[in-house]
């Protein structure tokens, strides 16, 4: 995780991670720039609350589900599209290009789970969310970007950020 700009997070609670992803969710509509938002974390730390919170941030009313078989959700706020990936199930660069993944990532707001997967295939405008278990419900949550300020981070994660 060598990155230009990179901020340290926790949360506690599954509400504390859903609020923190909607704080993301608004800066990113509100910026109105592109931004890939990468999370990566092992089964079960919150990869897909945080994306339920984003898409809510984002301003999402419908009901928010990770795209696990269908690959990736589409919801439309404002005329201004929000792009959910889940790669866990894809293995190969080829499955990429198949579903159009380059189109919905760069020049729009996407959200990708697993994003580990294939982190040489995410836009330059991307913001990797790690996410990494504490205990039952505490996450410990490292944002970093060669793309985003520290400041621009430290404002997404609010009340969340510990150690800076």
């Amino acid at each position: 995780m060598n990155y230009k700009a990179h901020v340290q997070l926790e949360t506690h609670t599954v509400e504390d991670t859903q609020q923190f992803g909607q704080l993301i969710g608004r800066w990113a509509k509100q910026s109105g720039e592109p931004l890939c938002i990468a999370l990566i974390g092992d089964l079960g730390t919150g990869k897909t609350h945080l994306s339920q919170g984003i898409a809510k941030g984002f301003g999402v009313t419908e009901e928010i589900t990770s795209p696990t078989f269908a690959i990736m959700n589409t919801y439309d706020v404002d005329r201004i599209h929000l792009y959910h990936f889940d790669v866990y199930r894809l293995d190969d660069i080829s499955e990429l290009e198949n579903i159009g993944f380059y189109e919905y990532t760069e020049d729009c707001v996407s959200i990708v789970e697993w994003a580990d997967k294939f982190p040489d295939e995410l836009p330059d405008e991307t913001l990797w969310i790690y996410l990494t278990r504490i205990d039952d419900t505490s996450r410990s949550i490292t944002l970093g970007s060669d793309y985003l300020s520290e400041d621009d981070l430290v404002e997404i994660g609010g009340p969340y950020v510990v150690g800076n």
